[in-house]
């Protein structure tokens, strides 16, 4: 049957070229991840891609990739590229099995794309930058040339071993060429990871080889009864396996506490300095317990951690620099944080030297930074959230205007100044929960960091407003805790939550999304008494 014949060989002639496909973007990204392991591991095409799309995301998608993955976002993200580039993979190769030249050119062309997407970072350190994309592109454009050549060989004439004249394609040719491109792919991909590894080697040794000194300024101990026994409450003080990690980093940046260096300079800066992890460890330290919060955190949601922080006062670095704030005269009201990723945040200057403790944290909860959390140096400002204060990974700070520079997010649409708003939230009973009648204990926390909590009241229903019960406050830059003991009644009821902050302010009801400032309203769950 000639046609069955024919639609069988344009299925074999189809699956041949996919595999051609494949296989070549295998080549070219594992060549890629061998010269990025030898040159930068930033520079890898996945990496630098996948930053240039973060980058050009607008604010409401990134905000609903948040809400939907939390954490795992740049995991969907690098799955995202990955199976996008197999379907162009697939395509190509199907395309290279009558046009050589042109599938071998598509991957060139995607070379292009990540050496430009790799020189167009802000971390970029120069024309070096675009060899991993070239190396990658080059290498997947030869295997893609020499499998389709395999493929639309000429079939040897009928009975010649190991040919099958079906197609028109070399059985064995092909095979043989494939074999050897995935085993040389794969190893590769296995040297550039060895070499990946062995420099981020270094920064875990210099983590693992750092001892924290004991702080000038120790913080006050947790007050008894600021954790309360409540089954389901949130712990006062968050573990760093659990301390919410929201940032554009699609690789975490291993830095070397040796060679890490900060500058600081700018605007009104009269004396610009440059210090060493050693030269900012020999300082005074202090030690506080500080709650941190993420703009993209729902009402309700679980962005927020508290952690025991180690650092340099950042007032005093500013002032040995000649800094002095705008209220006194002084030239810039725009500190502007740097990452070594090339993240930029913009912090009011008048908060950061008013007093409250801003730092450059070295420690969390008794132990030097994670690599997640921004060793070996991050900033943090009490009272104002994440994407406005708390630089991770940071290597500069620059003084500047409001007026004259906008921060990677407000090119996006987000506010220029963004203090946390007072919220509170329901840890248990949970939403859809169905608790036996009689007792049943609320609980949760509520936060308005810098400005503390005063009251926290319980709504059942459309019912009173009631106070419930304070936990020990263990300062007015933390969380605080609270329960109500509640005489349920069997049925469905809707459970609502609202505090005031330590200036009378009581938490709006008025709901509003993320953008620009941070999302405001007030939590409720809803619970059937059985």
């Amino acid at each position: 049957m000639p046609g069955v014949s024919s639609f069988r060989s344009k299925i074999v002639r189809g699956a041949i070229g996919a595999l051609a496909g494949l296989l070549a973007a295998f080549a070219a990204l594992a060549s890629a991840e061998l010269v990025a392991g030898l040159v930068r591991p930033a520079a890898g095409p996945v990496t630098v891609v996948g930053g240039a799309v973060i980058d050009r995301t607008p604010a409401p998608v990134k905000d609903f990739a948040i809400r939907t993955f939390g954490e795992n976002d740049k995991t969907v993200l690098r799955l995202g590229i990955l199976s996008v580039l197999a379907l162009i993979a697939l395509a190509l190769g199907i395309l290279a099995l009558s046009h050589r030249r042109a599938g071998a050119a598509g991957v060139l062309l995607f070379g292009v794309i990540g050496a430009a997407a790799a020189l167009g970072r802000p971390d970029s350190t120069g024309i070096g930058d675009v060899l991993p994309s070239a190396a990658g592109a080059l290498a997947g454009a030869l295997a893609l040339y020499l499998l389709a050549a395999k493929a639309v060989r000429a079939p040897a004439p009928a009975g010649a071993g190991g040919e099958n004249a079906a197609g028109g394609w070399s059985r064995r040719g092909f095979l043989t060429a494939a074999g050897v491109t995935a085993v040389a792919a794969t190893s590769a991909g296995a040297l550039g990871r060895f070499f990946t590894g062995r420099q981020g080697r270094g920064a875990v040794a210099s983590r693992d080889g750092l001892v924290l000194p004991e702080p000038a300024s120790p913080a006050p101990a947790i007050p008894v009864g600021a954790q309360l026994k409540v089954p389901g409450i949130t712990a006062f003080t968050t573990p760093h396996s659990d301390f919410y990690r929201v940032d554009t980093a699609l690789t975490v940046p291993k830095v070397d506490a040796g060679t890490w260096r900060l500058r600081i300079h700018g605007k009104g800066v009269t004396r610009p300095l440059t210090y060493t992890l050693d030269q900012l460890l020999a300082r005074p330290l202090i030690e506080r317990d500080i709650t941190l919060t993420c703009v993209s955190n729902e009402v309700g949601g679980p962005y927020i951690g508290s952690a025991r922080w180690l650092g340099v006062p950042l007032a005093e670095l500013l002032k040995d620099a000649g800094v002095i704030p705008p209220s006194r005269g002084g030239k810039a009201d725009q500190l502007v944080a740097r990452s070594v990723d090339g993240m930029t945040l913009g912090s009011p200057v008048e908060d950061v030297m008013d007093g409250r403790d801003a730092m450059l944290a070295v420690g969390m909860n008794g132990e030097p930074l994670p690599f997640d959390h921004g060793f070996p140096v991050r900033m943090l400002v009490p009272g104002l959230y994440g994407y406005v204060s708390a630089c991770k990974w940071i290597t500069d700070i620059e003084l500047t205007t409001f007026d004259a520079y906008d921060p990677y997010w407000v090119k996006r649409k987000w506010a220029r100044r963004a203090p946390i708003k007072t919220q509170s939230r329901i840890d248990t009973p949970k939403p859809f929960a169905r608790p036996p009648a009689g007792t049943v204990v609320i609980a949760g926390v509520a936060w308005a960091q810098h400005r503390g909590i005063t009251r926290v009241q319980i709504r059942m229903d459309d019912g009173p407003w009631q106070d419930a019960d304070l936990a020990a406050q263990a300062g007015i830059d933390t969380w605080r805790q609270w329960s109500y003991r509640w005489n349920s009644t069997p049925g469905g009821h809707n459970i609502t939550v609202r505090a005031t902050d330590g200036t009378g302010q009581v938490q709006t009801e008025q709901r509003t999304r993320t953008i620009p400032d941070g999302a405001s309203g007030r939590h409720s769950v809803f619970v059937t008494v059985t």
